[in-house]
């Protein structure tokens, strides 16, 4: 096999990796150890850190099949490089397994999945992991999933369960029956222990893993340099600053593994009991639960411990754990193809398209329904950490990189000061061995330059504006759990929004229903509890077709079913087990209109009510549910009347798709008007459906039918008219953000027009504005995809409206004034089915509707995540607000995502907001822009400081002296840190503005300020620096030295002192003591230029702690200037100046600020401009691709779209996605 191969391992999928093969290879492994120990073990870190490195340099290549070591390496943007050791799985030891009954065992799917034909199964599964030894399988672990060797596909793939490649007749009949204890033995042995493990990390384990980091091995490299150089007090300063930092990243990284372990393991072990083949039922802890084994779900509800698929009874199970929906949601067991009555073909399984029949993991189930004898069993399909909460758990465990321009341009920056450092290096030394300076001084100052250029604060100084910020976000309400993306939300220039819930109101409120008779609509009528409707077979469908539940005496469900029920005032009775155990299979569910409803007389009201011509009891079961499907967008239930031979079917759901399933004669000619004029005015319209079943039909085949079976052929009844209104503060915000050129868009799972209705009424699409709905049709019949162009009219009503079809609504057309298109602004709507069209079969159209696409409606969750991939790869920076309720992939793929809901759920969301209103998308993204100003601000403050230092000491350095001790102390310590820290506390402006900050550090106009900054500060010290050389009364510097006469003025002074401790690093000197002061002024007067405030930040006259440190640092440093205090020249080891040049001094100070203020301010005003004048000459290409796009289509004539005109891929080319448009007259 070629030693040189490499495979792809989760091809397709999110954590894609390339697999590289290696061994052991012993004279490399004893180079590198020779490397370490001639290195002092700095190439052990360096292999530490680059575990590329560290196995090219100790292993060779080999096939991937023979390999001891697996390099992995992820296929997304980051190219991260993982490396894994192959372990081997002994299957000889384990007790149940013989030779001879294992090739059977390994038969029964435990593999890589569950096949579905058992005699090939015997053939081929033990081959797949078997080689030279039949006992032994070859796999490795990486992000806590196991990858076993498989020798069909000649790769490593990870164990699947139940949930890939299994029928759904398979799961009753091969399933069902539960596991030997041999063949549960043996899958243990394979999955492992069924739980999701979140190791909290030893602190000692941590903490090396904390002071691991290149960062702080640098500072330990600047603490030992110094305390060679006797700098101890600094050392010292940097070891204190250094352990701090160190203590409170270890805190709040072990809360943060505390915290999780917390929320997994509250519910990791519990007893479960499951069923052996042989119909016994054990009782084993849930740790031991495996794909295949059967569940028996307890009466009184139980936290699930694994993902399982019922396959007998009903469970009422609350999750809002995944969902972040506290709405209890009624589970029935997976349809049983082979005993329907009508086939509707085997399907596979699958936890997503099935999971109104699974029960997932984590979430809680509050109580079961069953019949007499029968238990409520469940065929555990995922494990461990294959299970969903595993997923959620792994995705926050091993978080993807945030790519961020800003964190990149820092590294670059970094590398700068690297670069500029070894011209110091390199000064330092020539000049050190031209002045026949000795080898241990020369070694010392030389690396002593690398340390002052590469600032050791600088992580505490950039992290300081972001916990600021967070703490800022705390006090409004709005929790962050990575604040690395604070600074990010500065950058979002779109932000999506989910509808219900977010946009509009949570609930829905009956407006009134519009019934009909002999295929017409009756007028809408709003009381429906009344005397007159209580035996229709409207009411009887709004009463009956739900999925409410009492739990503990209060009826619970979907907000909707509630409200619909709550209107018709009836009464929901749930069968104890007493009375299901008397009646043996009575209907567990039974509804009934008050008494006060019913009339008097027995005789009913018109021709319909007939058969209710009964007692006066009047009662309804409900004997069989169909749940709320988002896919198929309805629910059916099948019931019947107390003593009534014939069962009813009622049906709710979309009324386009409820219409399509009706016989055409019942529904009325005028209701694809009527509905548009509802969904026009933002009414949420809810089509109901009924039909009369067959006599033959028993409750024992009702009980195993296909809904397909059901649902059709039904009789249209009428629609229910739910308003959902909009919050207060939708229409202000969405303002705020439109004046902020943020753009909007509305993605939600509701109809297309009502989604239309809410974007106009809430001011994302303006009245003027276009619609144009794109309805994109997949290939069929041998015919391209294509995509029909509809311009939605929303201002004029027209009388006459096209035949309904099945598959859409019809859009009325806008045949006037196109001309002024390209003025007026346009916006794309579509649903959820063509955007997935368009995403597959019209690659090149998808960037240009993201541009302008505004609503998207009937989005499934993984659609939801789709469109903000789509619109990250235009590059917006792209927030995502929503109630987390099926938002939780998309929440954690936006730059920004933020959940209004504070359930479990949120887990998934960078940042919660306490208040259930959108109002937090400004305020984050303004404290955004505000930690971004910040973090430049620090930035170029730090770069100024390490320049400003560097070059003192690169002066000094050139007369073989340099900074005292306690003047680096001084320095760092009370001039830097507390400018940095109080520079940071800046709060965000009051408004939104339009303009944004930059996103990178490397733009022009930041460089432009930075650079000029760096030359006015090196000017005025290098002039301070040779000024001070031509005064006449300058010498060098010797302990007898007395320029400002001091020995005639106080006798005996202290400055004597300095006989009996001689200078030996000639740090007191004149030039020393000018370059101290001027530097020090330096460093406050770069700090005020670069405290920027408006449009991001409030001016810097408000942030009061930083102008106290300000003013008491510059009269300070003034006092000590102007006014010498002896002790304090002492400890600073500066030296006496006449005069006359302290004066001096200040006036190059004076100068100095004010020409770095102006400038600053100039650079401000005018780089921009200047930039673009000077670059004026060639036509700069926007770096943003939708910039670009949006450029492009302003000359494209064939753009947007004319309406009336069909988009078609062509065939040929299909994978390139070109299209045509072709005009259809």
């Amino acid at each position: 096999m070629d030693k040189e191969e490499r495979k792809t391992i989760n091809q397709g999928q999110e954590d894609e990796m390339e697999i590289y093969g290696y061994n052991l290879c012993r004279w490399k492994l004893a180079i590198v150890s020779l490397g370490v120990v001639c290195t002092g073990g700095f190439l052990l870190l360096l292999l530490y850190w680059m575990p590329e490195w560290r196995v090219k340099a100790t292993c060779i290549r080999a096939a991937i099949k023979d390999c001891e070591v697996v390099l992995l390496r992820t296929t997304d943007e980051f190219r991260m490089w993982f490396c894994a050791k192959i372990r081997f799985l002994s299957l000889e030891t384990h007790p149940f397994l013989s030779p001879k009954s294992m090739t059977n065992k390994v038969a029964n799917g435990h593999a890589v999945h569950f096949t579905e034909n058992l005699a090939t199964e015997n053939r081929h599964e033990m081959s797949k992991y078997s080689q030279t030894q039949p006992q032994q399988i070859r796999y490795f672990t990486h992000h806590s999933v196991k990858y076993f060797w498989n020798d069909t596909l000649h790769n490593f793939d990870f164990l699947k369960g139940l949930d890939e490649g299994v029928s759904c007749t398979s799961i009753y009949e091969k399933h069902s029956a539960g596991l030997t204890k041999g063949m549960h033995a043996y899958r243990k042995l394979l999955y492992g222990v069924n739980e999701i493990t979140v190791k909290v990390p030893s602190v000692f384990k941590l903490l090396i893993k904390e002071v691991l980091n290149p960062f702080y091995i640098f500072q330990l490299f600047s603490v030992i340099l110094w305390s060679t150089d006797e700098y101890y007090y600094y050392a010292l300063a940097i070891v204190i600053m250094s352990i701090v930092s160190i203590v409170s990243s270890l805190y709040s990284i072990r809360k943060q593994y505390v915290m999780l372990h917390d929320m997994v393991a509250a519910h990791s072990t519990v007893r479960v009991s499951v069923c052996r083949a042989n119909g016994e039922i054990e009782e084993i802890f849930s740790t031991d639960l495996v794909p295949g084994d059967v569940m028996v779900i307890p009466l009184n509800g139980t936290v699930m411990p694994c993902d399982a698929v019922l396959i007998n009874g009903t469970c009422i199970v609350n999750e809002s754990m995944l969902t972040g929906e506290s709405v209890p949601v009624t589970k029935t067991n997976l349809p049983n193809p082979s005993v329907d009555i009508k086939g509707m073909g085997d399907e596979f399984y699958s936890p997503e398209i099935h999971k109104r029949h699974t029960l997932f993991c984590g979430t809680t189930v509050i109580q079961t329904r069953f019949y007499t004898g029968e238990l409520v069993k469940a065929v555990v399909v995922r494990t461990g950490f294959s299970t969903s909460k595993g997923q959620l758990v792994r995705s926050i465990l091993y978080p993807k990189p945030t790519d961020f321009k800003l964190y990149r341009d820092a590294y670059l920056f970094l590398l700068c000061l690297v670069a500029v450092a070894g011209i110091g290096f390199i000064y330092t030394i020539i000049n050190s061995i031209l002045n026949k300076v000795e080898i241990r001084v020369i070694i010392i100052e030389s690396l002593d330059i690398i340390t002052i250029t590469v600032p050791p604060a600088l992580p505490a100084a950039m992290t300081a504006g972001i916990v600021y910020a967070q703490r800022r976000l705390k006090k409004i309400g709005i929790f962050c759990i990575s604040p690395q993306r604070i600074n990010i939300c500065g950058q979002l220039n779109l932000v999506c929004f989910d509808k219900t819930g977010t946009l509009t109101e949570d609930g829905l409120d009956l407006w009134g229903i519009q019934r009909v008779e002999n295929t017409r609509f009756l007028l809408p009528e709003e009381n429906v509890c009344n005397e007159v409707l209580v035996k229709s077979q409207f009411v009887a469908c709004m009463a009956t077709c739900h999925s409410l539940t009492k739990i503990e005496g209060v009826l619970s469900g979907d907000p909707l079913d509630l409200k619909m029920f709550e209107a018709i005032g009836w009464i929901l009775e749930e069968a104890t087990e007493e009375e299901t155990a008397l009646h043996n299979r009575i209907m567990p569910t039974v509804v009934r209109p008050p008494k006060q409803l019913l009339p008097e007389s027995t005789h009913a009201g018109n021709q319909e009510m007939e058969l209710f011509e009964l007692p006066a009891i009047y009662e309804i079961g409900i004997v069989r549910q169909f749940p709320f499907s988002s896919a198929l967008q309805r629910m059916s239930v099948v019931a019947r009347v107390l003593g009534d031979k014939k069962m009813d079917a009622y049906m709710k759901g979309a009324p386009e798709i409820i219409a399509s399933l009706c016989k055409p004669e019942t529904v009325p000619t005028d209701f694809e008007k009527v509905l548009e004029d509802y969904t026009k005015q933002g009414f949420r319209v809810i089509a109901l459906a009924h039909r009369k079943l067959e006599s033959k039909l028993t409750w024992h085949k009702v009980q195993n039918i296909s809904r397909d079976v059901i649902e059709n052929n039904m009789d249209f009844m009428g629609l229910i008219i739910m308003q959902n209104k909009l919050k207060q503060e939708t229409p202000g915000v969405l303002e705020d953000l439109h004046k902020a050129n943020i753009r909007t868009v509305m993605v939600t799972g509701d109809n297309m027009l009502t989604a239309v209705s809410v974007a106009r009424d809430c001011g994302m699409i303006l009245p003027q504005d276009k619609v144009i709905i794109a309805e994109a049709l997949p290939p069929k019949d041998g015919k391209v995809a294509k995509i029909n162009w509809h311009y939605a009219d929303t201002l004029t009503q027209c009388s006459n409206s096209s035949a309904i079809d099945s598959e859409a609504i019809p859009i009325k057309l806008v045949h006037n004034s196109l001309e002024n298109l390209q003025v007026t602004r346009y916006h794309f709507a579509m649903n959820g089915k063509s955007f997935s069209v368009i995403l597959e079969h019209f690659q090149d159209l998808a960037p240009k509707l993201m541009l302008h696409g505004t609503v998207f409606a009937r989005m499934a969750p993984d659609q939801k995540t789709q469109l903000i991939e789509a619109l990250q790869n235009v590059d917006y920076f792209v927030g995502m607000c929503g109630d987390g309720a099926n938002d939780c992939g998309a929440l954690k793929r936006a730059h920004g995502g933020i959940s209004l809901s504070e359930l479990e759920a949120s887990v998934a969301s960078p940042f919660t907001s306490k208040t259930p209103s959108i109002s937090c998308v400004p305020n984050l993204i303004r404290e955004g822009r505000a930690a971004l100003m910040t973090s430049f601000c620090v930035f170029k403050f730090m770069a100024l400081y390490s320049i400003i230092q560097y070059f003192s000491v690169t002066l000094l350095y050139s007369i073989l002296s340099n900074l005292g001790d306690f003047q680096f102390l001084f320095i760092d310590l009370a001039i830097i840190l507390v400018v940095v820290f109080t520079m940071s506390l800046n709060p965000a402006w009051k408004e939104l503005v339009a303009q944004r900050p930059p996103s990178g550090l490397i733009s022009g106009a930041l460089l432009f300020s930075v650079l000029s900054q760096i030359i006015i500060c090196i000017g005025f010290q290098s002039l301070g620096f040779f000024w001070v050389k031509q005064q006449s009364w300058y010498e060098v510097w010797h302990p007898q030295s007395d320029a400002c006469n001091t020995r005639s003025l106080y006798g005996n002074s202290s400055y004597l002192d300095n006989e009996t401790k001689p200078d030996t690093h000639n740090i007191q000197n004149y030039e020393n003591t000018t370059v101290f002061f001027i530097s020090s002024f330096q460093y406050l007067i770069v700090a005020i230029a670069f405290s920027k405030g408006k449009p991001f930040r409030q001016p810097c006259y408000k942030n009061y702690f930083f102008v106290v440190s300000v003013i008491i640092l510059y009269v300070f440093i003034l006092l000590i200037m102007l006014h010498p205090v002896a002790s304090i020249d002492q400890v600073l080891q500066i030296v006496c100046v006449p005069y006359q040049w302290r004066i001096t001094m200040l006036m190059i100070v004076l100068v100095n600020a004010l020409v770095s203020i102006m400038v600053e301010a100039s650079v401000d005003r005018w780089g921009k401009c200047c930039l673009s004048w000077a670059l004026g000459c060639r036509k700069k290409i926007p770096k943003a691709k939708y910039m670009y796009l949006a450029q492009e289509l302003l000359v494209d004539p064939e753009w947007p779209p004319k309406p009336q005109t069909t988009t078609e891929a062509k065939a040929l080319v299909k994978e390139n996605g070109s299209c045509q448009i072709i005009t259809i007259t």
